[in-house]
């Protein structure tokens, strides 16, 4: 399942979080609503931006 979190805080700050995405997919769906709220002060990726969309990851012995 795939799912976009927005939190506001009081100061108006905003952070933006992806999960269920692998890859530059996360980025995709998040690029106009990033676009909308303006300036992206930072960037931080998870482990699973670093995965390749489609692939598993399976230890073979």
């Amino acid at each position: 399942m795939q799912k976009i979190e927005v939190v506001v805080t009081p100061q108006g700050e905003t952070t933006v979080t992806t999960v269920g995405f692998k890859g530059k997919s996360c980025q995709d769906a998040t690029k106009q609503l990033e676009q909308a709220l303006g300036i992206v002060q930072s960037e931080q990726k998870l482990p699973s931006f670093y995965q390749t969309e489609g692939a598993s990851q399976q230890a073979r012995q």
